[in-house]
């Protein structure tokens, strides 16, 4: 009687294995849809308002072609630039008006230099594997991958200022994605 139980759990769930834990959980280990769920979202991470913070170098890249920033800028050892060029020399607490003007939130900055979160010139698998794997994420789990893009930085990609575009899907639509990704198990395309 057992394994009917098992095989009508199993067509209902349409063939899906729940990891362990998650019995009865209305979120189901499914490889294929996290991969899919994850390759919408790598479009946003490869957007200019993502990859412009999380550059292959120590400068940070700015504007939508993603060039080096201007001033010579750099990452410096906490990530909010160095010596007199610190992020909020510039960047304010809020965008400043007009186009192509200093963009701002709290707390401007690049990740740390000992943990670099390269988004520039990885593929969605290499970008995927990188964001779950603790000892190159800043130690965050696949739930607190998704806790960090509740911040006021990561939001504010979705109101750049004057003479910016935005990610090609809304803030909701991305997080979304990201969550979907996470619950159905974070498998990561090839």
């Amino acid at each position: 009687m057992e394994w009917i139980s098992l095989v009508a759990a199993l067509l209902l769930h349409g063939g899906a294995i729940l990891p362990a834990g998650q019995a009865g959980s209305a979120v189901l280990h499914d490889d294929a849809a996290a991969r899919e769920a994850f390759r919408s979202a790598y479009t946003v991470l490869m957007h200019p308002r993502c990859m412009n913070c999380h550059p292959a170098g120590d400068a940070p890249l700015q504007g939508d072609d993603s060039h080096v920033h201007l001033q010579n800028v750099k990452r410096g050892t906490t990530g909010h630039g160095k010596y007199g060029m610190k992020c909020n020399t510039c960047h304010q607490d809020t965008n400043l008006a007009g186009a192509n003007m200093p963009p701002g939130v709290h707390d401007w900055h690049m990740p740390l230099p000992t943990m670099r979160l390269v988004f520039e010139g990885k593929s969605a698998g290499e970008l995927c594997r990188q964001m779950k794997d603790p000892s190159r994420n800043g130690g965050k789990s696949l739930r607190g991958v998704i806790d960090h893009l509740e911040t006021p930085l990561v939001k504010w990609g979705w109101t750049p200022g004057d003479g910016r575009t935005t990610p090609p899907m809304t803030y909701s639509e991305f997080v979304q994605k990201m969550r979907e990704w996470v619950d159905k198990g974070g498998a990561c395309p090839e």
